[in-house]
């Protein structure tokens, strides 16, 4: 190490991160796996983190799911290799752990794109609406929703509620147009989107498409409503990858965060997956937040037990309230989610 942790420290608001040298000869999966015995630990990765860090998780899935996974355990801390938001849900749902994220600065454009003192205001124009918010928001979102949702529920939720009662859904357009299509309901939709699902190029995946006319094209909701309409299957992260394993084409098209074909190859090693190409000049559609953590900033953060995810009580107490009552529907829906 080339950086004392005083200073790595002080620069850590800065950073996001331990700004601190690792030994490049450093074994991390087998430093990674020695914390984990030594500090009763456990980590999370989501779908669309690197390879790599997918391989030392203990759990690897959707958000709401690796959290609900941590609080089932009695790890005394969480790790989670995700962006920040997701860390919030894991504390909010694990009170009493402690809950790492390996870079702080690892965030969320559809999180970021609707700010909580703004929604407010926005809430306070539709008095007599229900609040419906995507697990996809920050915490102190959270405490301004009546009920949360995930790509997998959201329709259940959506149903759910009295057709006469108005509701707002946020913060992605793309999904609440989805959702207003599937169910007929006129929302009042947050302008928000995640940017990875929205730079797919129409054009570039017909000429993909054509390349591989016995491709099936599969996509996830937050994907703007023309890119959904080309779609054979439509589902969550963990929605796309379960169809490739159950049905019976061998090639498909995938129009979300690039990280989840590591587990569709894992899970489906006779099959091809490409990603679907996005409209600039890169040829991936990889997310930069998620991509903030590496195996080195894993290693660092389990090491020194930062940075640390600290939420207010009230944040916490509010916010879970939302969380709760999405859990109470899904179970009554038979969706797997349950409350504890």
């Amino acid at each position: 190490m080339t950086a004392d942790l005083a200073t790595a420290t002080r620069n850590l608001d800065r950073n996001g991160f331990l700004d601190i040298d690792v030994d490049p000869t450093l074994d991390l999966e087998a430093e990674i796996q020695r914390l984990k015995k030594e500090k009763n630990a456990i980590v999370l990765a989501h779908y669309y983190q690197e390879s790599e860090i997918q391989d030392v998780a203990d759990y690897i899935g959707d958000s709401l799911g690796l959290s609900q996974k941590a609080a089932e355990t009695d790890a005394d801390i969480i790790v989670f290799a995700g962006v920040h938001f997701m860390a919030e849900t894991a504390k909010m749902l694990s009170p009493t752990k402690k809950v790492l994220l390996p870079d702080l600065k690892a965030g969320c454009s559809l999180a970021d794109s609707c700010p909580p003192h703004i929604f407010r205001k926005f809430k306070e124009k539709y008095p007599d609406h229900t609040v419906v918010s995507y697990i996809n928001c920050t915490a102190e979102l959270k405490t301004l929703t009546d009920i949360c949702c995930t790509s997998t529920n959201a329709l259940a939720i959506i149903e759910s509620i009295p057709k006469d009662q108005p509701i707002i859904f946020a913060p992605d357009k793309n999904l609440g147009k989805y959702l207003v299509k599937k169910t007929g309901r006129d929302m009042v939709l947050w302008n928000g989107a995640c940017m990875v699902h929205e730079i797919f190029s129409h054009e570039r995946i017909v000429k993909l498409k054509n390349r591989h006319p016995n491709a099936k094209f599969i996509a996830h909701p937050e994907c703007e409503p023309h890119i959904l309409e080309m779609a054979d299957f439509i589902g969550s992260t963990t929605g796309l990858l379960n169809f490739t394993k159950r049905d019976d084409a061998t090639e498909y098209i995938v129009a979300t965060e690039s990280g989840i074909l590591h587990q569709m190859q894992l899970a489906s090693p006779h099959k091809s997956f490409i990603p679907a190409p996005p409209n600039n000049n890169c040829a991936c559609n990889d997310c930069p937040h998620m991509k903030r953590n590496t195996m080195e900033k894993l290693y660092l953060c389990m090491e020194y037990e930062q940075p640390e995810i600290i939420l207010p009580e009230w944040v916490i107490k509010e916010g879970v309230k939302s969380i709760d009552r999405m859990l109470e529907i899904s179970e009554k829906a038979g969706l797997g989610l349950k409350k504890d």
